[in-house]
């Protein structure tokens, strides 16, 4: 069921009592275990947290920690599947789920007992009504009783009777059971229509800052992780544009209120404080930390606008830059080594000149955080550094080790580490440009009538990191992008993008992520995870549908071709 009151349903009952904690591998749950952990520092709760990378390892980790714990708290996983089927819990065991998965399962959102859903109502959940979709058995079987009842006791009364009774008794069971059939298959109707599309809410570090807020407990780190991840929604493309817009507005508010506290002289901070400010950036990947000629080669708004795969794109760029007025050397030089004069008005110019060559959105609404005078960092930064820590390929480290990592890079005494993950995105970045570039110029986007195609070859350069759902979700957004930017063909400008990775080469494994149709407008519905399930259920492909996004699965080599021609018949 919905917690209307997160505070007292949710924290004052965990407040006393020790609580597993099972958070997915994205940077949006890991701002959000961030927000929870300080809240139970502040109160000295026992927790233990456990990283869950999908179906199976909740099932797993559940498993280990059911017998000491009976509240669990799960970040970004369980809220779109019915979580009593799926982990079997004893009847005392709670779960307090902070989910922006949707649509949330039905089970879950009318179980008032062991689920209680941490979601913000205002999202458009759209679910049905508890009438619509359950309904007693017990009502049918009295009606039956009732007529078997009666037909017993009316043995002594002339048969002309008794058989004109049988008959009305038949009728309105025939009634019954048609009444029933149609409630079954309108109920099949509603719940299509429900869960069709998979989509994702209000980022869950938002929730659980403005559960810490409530309290009167919120720090500015609390309010920099929850802006942190909102951005992720934005940089791997989880949420609308207006979706972005409000919640940006909504931190605002928030940082305007923690900024005004520090004005006044008695209460002002020493400066090695940090100190969020509101910004209307520019979209370039770390220009800040990288050069600005490697940012706006590796960025993903200036590379399609300007087409940099292509001869005529690298003069678009020079040309571009000879607009702008600045010495290459400058340009090519780390941007924290360029020209003061330069970088004072480096927004405005390079703002003038994008309007010139058809960039008008350029620039976005952010955040920035400043740590005393030298560390400047912007939100999107800190989202690129933390999941390229979390999907490190580079180590044979384990899955939790990269974890840990990257949640250490969210605090501000770990700056080392932070900078150490901005290096490795700039790698990832840089990867993923030479992979859209190879892609598009071999021409291995396919069109397969219904959607676009493109499989990555086992050999191809950095391949091993698009084996991750991060890095491949990032890499499939550009590159649909990118196709749509240089594809002369209408219709395959509104088609929707499958791609398919090796994972691994022993079992033989592909990672396969399917993303919607490339628009401004779009609201980032995605419809391939019930159409990855229905195609694999009628080819009897072997699939393993265990990752929290519906949308990206596992599948076996071989079957690929029967399960491609499946998903063609599914979605003519």
């Amino acid at each position: 069921m919905f917690v209307t009151d997160i505070r007292k349903e949710f924290y004052d009952v965990v407040v006393n009592q020790r609580v597993a904690l099972f958070v997915s591998p994205d940077i949006d749950a890991l701002c959000a275990c961030k927000v929870l952990q300080a809240l139970f520092h502040c109160d000295q709760v026992q927790y233990t947290l456990v990283p869950v990378a999908g179906w199976q390892d909740l099932g797993t980790a559940f498993m280990e920690h059911k017998e000491q714990y009976q509240y669990f708290v799960l970040i970004n996983c369980g809220a779109n599947v019915d979580l009593l089927e799926t982990l079997q819990p004893e009847e005392d065991s709670v779960f307090f789920i902070c989910d922006t998965h949707r649509p949330v399962d039905v089970v879950n959102v009318y179980n008032d007992t062991q689920i209680k859903l941490l979601i913000k109502q205002d999202d458009d959940l759209g679910v049905p009504s508890y009438d619509d979709i359950f309904r007693d058995d017990e009502e049918d079987e009295e009606g039956d009783g009732d007529d078997s009842g009666n037909e017993s006791d009316g043995s002594a009364e002339p048969s002309g009777k008794r058989r004109r009774y049988d008959e009305d008794v038949l009728e309105r069971r025939i009634e019954r059971q048609r009444a029933r059939r149609e409630w079954e298959a309108r109920r099949r109707e509603i719940l299509f229509d429900y869960e069709q599309y998979e989509f994702h809410g209000t980022s869950a570090a938002l929730v659980m800052f403005e559960l810490a807020w409530v309290m009167s407990k919120d720090t500015k780190d609390m309010l920099w992780w929850s802006v942190i991840g909102v951005t992720d929604q934005w940089v791997h493309d989880k949420i609308p544009h207006m979706k972005y817009v409000t919640d940006i507005a909504t931190l605002q508010r928030h940082v305007s209120r923690h900024n005004h506290r520090n004005e006044d002289e008695e209460n002002s901070l020493s400066i090695d404080c940090m100190r969020i400010t509101f910004e209307y950036d520019l979209r370039l990947v770390l220009y800040q930390h990288w050069s600005l000629y490697e940012s706006i080669c590796n960025s993903c708004y200036t590379s399609c606008s300007f087409k940099l795969w292509s001869i005529n794109g690298q003069k678009k760029l020079q040309e571009f830059l000879a607009d702008m007025g600045l010495p290459l050397k400058q340009v090519r030089q780390k941007f924290n080594s360029m020209d003061m004069t330069i970088k004072e008005n480096l927004r405005e110019v390079i703002e003038e000149s994008a309007n010139k060559f058809s960039m008008k959105d350029i620039r976005v609404q952010t955040f920035a955080v400043h740590f005393g005078f030298k560390n400047r960092f912007l939100a999107s930064d800190v989202v690129h550094a933390a999941a390229a820590l979390l999907e490190n390929v580079e180590k044979d480290e384990t899955p939790t080790d990269n974890f840990i990592k990257a949640l250490d890079c969210l605090s501000r005494s770990n700056l080392e580490r932070l900078h150490l993950g901005i290096d490795l995105a700039k790698k990832k970045l840089k990867a993923i440009q030479q992979t859209v570039a190879s892609c598009i110029c071999t021409n291995l986007i396919l069109s397969q009538g219904p959607f676009l195609y493109c499989h990555l070859l086992e050999g191809t350069p950095d391949v091993k990191l698009f084996s991750k759902p991060l890095a491949l979700t990032l890499l499939c957004k550009y590159l649909l992008k990118a196709f749509v930017c240089s594809t002369r063909n209408k219709r395959c400008k509104i088609l929707p993008l499958i791609m398919a990775a090796p994972l691994d080469v022993e079992k033989g494994t592909v990672i396969v992520l399917g993303i919607p149709p490339e628009s401004e407008t779009s609201d980032k519905k995605n419809f391939f995870g019930r159409a990855f399930e229905k195609a694999a259920e009628s080819t009897s492909s072997r699939t393993l549908h265990d990752h929290f996004d519906t949308s990206v699965i596992e599948l076996k080599m071989e079957d690929r071709g029967k399960f491609l021609d499946a998903l063609i018949t599914l979605l003519s």
